[in-house]
């Protein structure tokens, strides 16, 4: 199956549904966009730019083991 994108005023959505609910869903999905995907994509894009631009802060594997059982053995019991 392909995805498509569609931008359209808010009077025309009961008419498009309309028109798509014609197809059998083996023929159409209707999928539901995530809301926040914007913000997301924002945020991502300016994660990778830190990392392409060398500023991002890394750790190490090692590094990120202790961090997490430091965390989760303040949380046990």
């Amino acid at each position: 199956m392909e995805t498509l994108r569609l931008e359209f005023q808010p009077d025309l959505k009961a008419k498009i549904l309309e028109l798509l609910s014609s197809f059998s869903s083996d023929e159409l999905k209707i999928v539901q966009e995530d809301p926040y995907f914007d913000e997301n994509k924002r945020k991502l894009d300016a994660s990778l730019a830190k990392v392409k631009n060398g500023t991002a802060e890394c750790c190490s594997l090692d590094e990120l083991d202790a961090f997490l059982e430091a965390t989760i053995s303040e949380y046990e019991n």
